[in-house]
């Protein structure tokens, strides 16, 4: 199925769980029809490190919306996939494209400058509010300790 949202009305970006177990989700909202998107932290992060480069490219955005909490519990439509961005200078907008894993859901979402910059600092803000990288290999550290590969098991578990 594919999801067109030419001018979404909002833009949310949220998890569900505790940290270390967290799921990442993405929602637009046109009119009365939304759409989810379940994420993988990774993904978010390339997502809003390019929209940061798309903002630089179009200049400096406008009133930047505040409010991109998630809405109440929804099922997942798709599961991110590939993503791609296309960017319009002129029009100010970005164009976001998220296929889905499975190949047969897309989404398309037309992103103004405002939008895509409060999307690019809010997902910064979520992925930094996660457990903090390991000084060594950058993996996530855990309050029951981090077995890091860099030590080859011969050091006890960071915390």
């Amino acid at each position: 199925m594919n999801y067109v949202f030419s001018s979404p009305d909002r833009v949310m970006v949220g998890t569900r769980g505790e940290v270390g177990s967290r799921l990442f989700l993405l929602q637009a909202r046109e009119g009365r029809r939304l759409v989810v998107v379940k994420c993988e932290k990774q993904q978010l992060a390339a997502l809003a490190q390019w929209l940061g480069v798309a903002i630089t490219e179009m200049g400096r955005p406008g009133h930047l919306p505040e409010d991109l909490s998630l809405e109440p519990e929804y099922e997942p439509d798709l599961v991110m996939g590939d993503v791609s961005l296309a960017v319009d200078a002129e029009a100010h907008h970005v164009d976001v494209v998220i296929d889905g894993a499975d190949d047969e859901d897309q989404l398309l979402l037309t992103l103004s400058a405002e939008w895509a910059g409060a999307l690019a600092i809010a997902i910064v803000r979520l992925i930094e509010a996660g457990r903090p990288p390991c000084p060594l290999c950058g993996g996530p550290l855990d309050a029951r300790g981090h077995d890091c590969p860099r030590t080859n098991g011969h050091r006890a578990p960071l915390r």
